[in-house]
């Protein structure tokens, strides 16, 4: 029996299926998730680059990350200054899931400091190229768990649901009370 669900930290390149995995662990396992682009766009990233782009809503902001990724990286970056784990600890004080962490300094602070328990890769790079270093430093290596996103969303489901098995197994082997 589970008391509490570990925390997940949900890690890739752009659009290599990580908000999917988060999305499968929520909706079928009842974890919470935030994505680090979510939580910022209204806190970090709306207020700085509305004016620019003429943004009506925090909303319209987020959807058009994909267009400014160096931006929001920038951004998120200034954000956890001094402490490179500030974002991450926001997130984690109200969801079991953060996703799409993408600095290595952020990675190494909060992994440093045992704000999480497993770090998932999300790779679809069979598909998509990855993302240049100026939005993402991080690479899979860092990753204890890589989740193959290169089939089906079927196939991906499976993969989550074997991944999240075995953590919740190992996790409550580790810390039974």
């Amino acid at each position: 029996l589970m008391n509490k669900k570990p925390k997940l930290l949900i890690i890739g390149y752009a659009r290599h299926g990580k908000d999917t995995v988060a999305e499968f662990l929520s909706n079928d396992y009842g974890y919470t998730y935030l994505s680090s682009s979510q939580f910022c766009s209204g806190h970090v990233i709306f207020p700085v680059l509305e004016p620019i782009y003429n943004y009506a809503t925090p909303e319209d902001c987020f959807n058009d990350r994909i267009n400014h990724r160096k931006e929001w990286f920038d951004l998120i970056t200034g954000y956890n200054m001094p402490d490179r784990s500030k974002l991450g600890k926001d997130i984690f004080n109200v969801s079991d899931i953060y996703c799409g962490l993408r600095n290595y300094d952020e990675f190494m602070s909060l992994k440093e400091q045992k704000v999480f328990d497993y770090s998932i890769w999300v790779d679809r790079s069979d598909h998509l190229p990855p993302e240049p270093t100026t939005s993402n430093t991080l690479s899979p290596s860092l990753a204890d768990i890589i989740i193959d996103n290169n089939g089906s969303l079927d196939d991906l489901k499976k993969s989550v649901f074997d991944t999240r098995f075995r953590i919740e197994m190992e996790y409550n082997q580790w810390n039974i009370n």
